[in-house]
């Protein structure tokens, strides 16, 4: 490719809409993991495991879905209690159905995830932060495993 080609927007946001697309339209019950240690990954501290959290954001289970090409928000129960989740799409791994674990991992791009440039926070997403959210770095390189 060359350098004064257009740079084409980042393709996950919209396989991961396809993807949670899918697993709908078949019935079954989407679920999303993410990098918790991202900068931007709000998720309630109880939730993470591993520095990884599994969501499901099956319309049954989150009120409010949002999914745009930078932010997934929603809030879900948590243990009982109503909390905000927001994730930026650059901090999801993969995306599956519960019943049969089909669906994919998403491929790493070479472009960091979105950032305002100033104090590292990255830009507000689109609900207003109820916490810190910002988990530290687990300075490793994500792996997988399989969950059953």
């Amino acid at each position: 490719m060359s350098e004064d080609a257009p740079r084409m927007t980042s393709y996950r946001p919209y396989l991961l809409r396809a993807l949670t697309e899918w697993i709908n339209d078949n019935g079954m019950t989407p679920h999303i993991l993410v990098d918790a240690g991202l900068p931007g990954v709000q998720v309630p501290p109880g939730a993470v495991r591993d520095g990884r959290v599994v969501l499901n954001i099956a319309d049954r289970a989150v009120v409010g879905l949002h999914m745009d090409n930078e932010w997934i928000g929603f809030t879900a129960r948590f243990g009982g209690v109503s909390q905000p989740v927001n994730v930026p799409v650059g901090a999801v791994l993969a995306v599956y159905a519960r019943e049969t674990g089909q669906g994919m991992v998403l491929p790493e791009e070479s472009a960091p995830p979105p950032t305002d440039g100033g104090d590292g926070d990255g830009p507000s997403p689109p609900p207003a932060p109820e916490g810190p959210g910002d988990a530290p770095a687990a300075g490793k390189r994500p792996h997988l495993r399989v969950v059953k």
